[in-house]
C-alpha cells in the first residue's frame, strides 16, 4: 500500500492548537459587551477545574490563567487528542474608565464570566450653572 506524506502537516496541527483557525480558535475564546454600567467579559473555559483558574490584576491589565489537564491517565493509550491540555493565559488591557477594584467573576457550566463596573469618576454626571435668575443644569 502507497501512502502519500507530507512532512509539515504535524506542524500545521500544532500550530493550529496554539493560535487557532477562523473556523476554530485558540483555547480560550473570549466575548466582551457593555451591559449598563458594567463591563462583561467571558471566556470559554470547558473542561477546566475552577481551582486551577487564576485572576490578577495589575494597573490596568487584567490577566487569566487557566489549566486543563489530560482526561487520560499515565498509563492510558491515547488514540486521538484533539482538545488542548496544559497552561492557557490571556491579558486583558482595560480603560482607565473601570473599576479594577471591584471586579466580579464567576464560573459556571465552563464559562468564566467577569463583570467590572465603570468608575464612578467616568460616569455622567450633572454640573449646574449659575447665573442670573435662572439655575439649569448641564450633563457633563
Amino acid at each position: 500500500m502507497l501512502m502519500r506524506t507530507d512532512p509539515f502537516r504535524e506542524l500545521d496541527r500544532i500550530t493550529q492548537q496554539v493560535f487557532g483557525t477562523a473556523a476554530r480558535p485558540a483555547a480560550m475564546p473570549m466575548d466582551a459587551f457593555r451591559d449598563g454600567d458594567t463591563f462583561v467579559v467571558e471566556l470559554d473555559l470547558p473542561g477546566v477545574d475552577p481551582e486551577s483558574i487564576d485572576l490578577d490584576v495589575e494597573r490596568n491589565v487584567l490577566t487569566v490563567r487557566a489549566e486543563r489537564r489530560p482526561s487520560a491517565g499515565d498509563d492510558a493509550e491515547v488514540l486521538i487528542s484533539e482538545r488542548p491540555a496544559g497552561v492557557f493565559s490571556r491579558q486583558l488591557l482595560l480603560g482607565d474608565t473601570l473599576d479594577t477594584d471591584r471586579v466580579d467573576a464567576a464560573y459556571d457550566a465552563g464559562v468564566l464570566r467577569l463583570r467590572i463596573p465603570v468608575a464612578e469618576q467616568a460616569k455622567p454626571r450633572k454640573i449646574p450653572i449659575s447665573g442670573g435668575e435662572t439655575h439649569r443644569q448641564i450633563t457633563a
